[in-house]
């Protein structure tokens, strides 16, 4: 048998990296004069997706045949006694497909209200039936706490984990630590250290170079959504379920996306906008407040370091009338709704590259209002093995008759480089992250 476990981590992967290559892939589509290059990049990109969208397939028959004899041995399983005890068919249950991996709840909704249950001495089966590891005794005023079953922990994780922001672009890194060590190497092929490559003569010794890499700890900082809800409202499993899953995720993909942006270090990742790797490009001689001209963005574009990933434009939709307007030659610079770029987080391309509109960019006229990014250059930890805790207490508002729920994780993150980096020719300085200055 698989480790279904396993098999629906190396799922996740593939999925994401089919959604990076296929973002990719149609940017590239999208651009009207390829070069040869370009078509051979293309064409190696479309057999990787081929593959990766046989493997994905391959992975679902696997967890399928997993899912269908976890089901096959539920049937087998003797309830466990306890306390007060509510059969599992109660008020319309029934066991999930897999109880593995839901304790037996058809739903988060369904699982938080026998949470809420237990601290009334009313304990339900599924969660008696789980293993010892799954329950907690805490003391004081906390009250009784179980860990939420792994596919709605899973759940919540992917809602936070959306392709559409800036989190799921870093592809963080887990760990089982709350500190993890971050290895720097700024060393490039073309400067003077690091690894180096050279030509030699027959017979002629080797030249050694020296792996430049240093590091440093970076500590994984903890953000939480937290809220409370009526015991009216616990009732409505519909309504339940979206405060517990979608609204509390999209709280905390908001706000750890923005760190990744704006962060200041302390306390939170530090974001690539406050970052020393930062290079703002200034506005052109006499250029109109609150403009933005094609030279603006060739001299971004000119600083942008490409090596080892794939830029995009993030931008506040406030500067679309202004791309509206630029043209090069008799070529727009601004394609929006463009088809080739449909089924990704992508719609718009910019100077041949995606373009993603996003409130955390300021408004027209700001620093930050168009910024050009190639997020490989952004390092990111977290907790490994879908890392959402989940706590609920019924004491804190014990006298509104109302329950708290708490999510947390713990997410790390700052730019590879400390500074930009020389070139190998020319006196400007590149980097992964290039903001376009105030145009006051």
């Amino acid at each position: 048998m698989k480790d279904l476990k396993k098999l629906r981590q190396k799922r996740i992967d593939a999925a994401n990296a089919a959604r990076t290559k296929n973002a990719t892939f149609n940017a590239l589509g999208a651009k009207a004069n390829r070069t040869d290059d370009e078509n051979t990049t293309l064409d190696a990109l479309d057999a990787e997706l081929n593959a990766l969208a046989a493997e994905i397939e391959a992975l679902d028959a696997d967890i399928a045949a997993e899912e269908a004899r976890a089901r096959r041995a539920s049937l087998f399983s003797a309830p466990s006694p306890g306390a007060l005890i509510v059969p599992a068919g109660a008020a319309g249950r029934t066991r999930e497909p897999n109880p593995e991996t839901t304790f037996g709840f058809r739903s988060i909704a369904d699982f938080a209200n026998a949470v809420r249950m237990s601290g009334q001495g009313v304990l339900d089966e599924r969660l008696s039936a789980a293993t010892p590891a799954t329950f907690n005794q805490n003391n004081g005023t906390g009250g009784e706490g179980f860990l939420v079953p792994p596919d709605f922990s899973r759940e919540i994780w992917s809602i936070v984990f959306t392709p559409d922001d800036f989190l799921s672009m870093v592809s963080p890194e887990p760990t089982a630590s709350n500190a993890v060590f971050k290895p720097k190497d700024e060393s490039t092929p073309w400067g003077s250290s690091g690894v180096q490559a050279y030509w030699r003569n027959e017979a002629a010794g080797m030249t050694p170079s020296k792996f430049s890499v240093s590091g440093e700890l970076m500590t994984l900082h903890e953000l939480y959504a937290f809220t409370a809800a009526t015991n009216e409202v616990l009732t409505d499993a519909p309504m339940l379920q979206n405060r517990l899953t979608v609204q509390a995720g999209r709280a905390l993909r908001w706000k750890a996306s923005d760190a990744v942006m704006w962060g200041n270090g302390a306390g939170q990742p530090l974001g690539f906008m406050n970052s020393k790797a930062m290079i703002k490009v200034a506005k052109d001689a006499g250029q109109a407040a609150a403009s933005i001209t094609t030279s603006n963005l060739g001299n971004m574009l000119a600083r942008i370091l490409r090596y080892g990933g794939s830029p995009i434009w993030t931008a506040n939709q406030d500067i679309i009338p202004q791309l509206m307007q630029l043209q090069i030659g008799n070529y727009p610079a601004f394609l929006p709704i463009n088809q080739p770029l449909a089924g990704s987080p992508f719609t718009h391309t910019l100077l041949g590259y995606p373009i993603m509109f996003t409130e955390h960019a300021q408004t027209l006229g700001t620093t930050g209002d168009l910024v050009l990014v190639n997020l490989d250059g952004y390092y990111a930890a977290t907790k490994a093995e879908g890392g959402i805790d989940f706590a609920q207490s019924m004491h804190l508002y014990f006298d509104t008759n109302m329950t708290a729920f708490r999510w947390t994780f713990r997410l790390a993150g700052q730019p590879i480089l400390s500074a930009p980096v020389a070139p190998q020719n020319g006196a400007n300085t590149k980097s992964h992250f290039i903001s376009l200055a105030t145009r006051a």
